[in-house]
């Protein structure tokens, strides 16, 4: 299937008008942003192919709502297996506690999910 390119000069050089379909319909969130990172610093070849094939923002899209989830999941299983301190009497303790909490759920979806590498 033959496509109509239009091209741009610049200088002495023809320039493919190329624009992805893909680029501004929904914000990145954290998480995205980060697989994003991730790619483009350690697997810059995956990043070109999804970034020119148009499949990258929806799979940063999809990472984003997946971490999202898990991270939900995670609070509530970490919150059953160490509950938090009287927040009405103890405020600060139970501030550090749920602290405590997001940062080891947030430690695992990193793990698991922005920074695997064989997710795709």
């Amino acid at each position: 299937m033959a496509q109509n390119l239009t091209y741009t000069q610049c200088s002495d050089f023809y320039i493919p008008d190329i624009r992805l379909a893909h680029t501004g319909t929904k914000p990145l969130g954290k998480y995205a942003r980060m697989r994003r990172t991730f790619l483009e610093q350690n697997k810059p070849m995956l990043f070109n192919d999804m970034a020119l094939t148009e499949t990258l923002f929806p799979h940063l899209w999809e990472v984003q709502k997946t971490c999202e989830k898990r991270m939900e999941l995670l609070m509530g299983e970490l919150l059953a297996k160490n509950p938090a301190p009287d927040k009405a009497t103890q405020q600060l303790a139970w501030v550090a506690h749920m602290n405590s909490l997001k940062v080891q759920a947030e430690e695992i979806v990193l793990r698991e999910l922005v920074y695997e590498e064989d997710i795709v």
